[in-house]
């Protein structure tokens, strides 16, 4: 016979977000942050780089 599950401990936090969720809904999904320190390239790459890469 299987043992039964042992309730979980209560914890306010997520007392608090089920209720904030039910009230309000679920947060928009996160967005992904661009790097910011790698800067576009300023001019396209010449005829003779995109030859030499292959």
């Amino acid at each position: 016979m299987p043992r039964r599950k042992k309730p979980r401990r209560f914890e306010a936090v997520t007392a608090v977000k089920e209720l904030a969720r039910e009230r309000v809904g679920t947060p928009p999904a996160g967005k992904v942050v661009p790097n910011k320190k790698k800067l576009p390239e300023k001019h396209k790459p010449t005829l003779g780089k995109i030859l030499g890469e292959e």
